[in-house]
């Protein structure tokens, strides 16, 4: 399987997970056009009121590269500022078997 994933955390400045979730949701709507962009998945943590989780799917790097390099990805960071308490936590993943992927 050569596809890429990703897990990143983001926390949210107290107060501002619901703005924080609104960009975000914005920003699935946006990368619904990438072809190589397999899953792109928001949630929330349920045990708290401030962690946001992506977990992305690309087809392989060079579709990471590109979902990377896009005017919607370099604009997203000041969008979030103000939002979010400090940078995302980024896990890369290389997915080894799974239903439904």
């Amino acid at each position: 399987m050569s596809k890429v994933a990703i897990l990143a955390k983001l926390t949210a400045l107290e107060g501002k997970r619901d703005e924080l979730i609104a960009v975000l949701s914005a920003q699935v709507d946006l990368v619904s056009d990438e072809a190589g962009t397999l899953v792109y998945a928001l949630h929330t943590e349920t045990s708290d009121e401030v962690t946001v989780w992506f977990y992305e799917l690309y087809a392989d790097s060079d579709a990471l590269a590109f979902h990377g390099g896009t005017d919607n990805m370099k604009a997203l960071g000041p969008k979030i500022k103000g939002l979010v308490a400090g940078r995302p936590e980024i896990k890369f993943l290389n997915p080894i078997n799974a239903k439904g992927l």
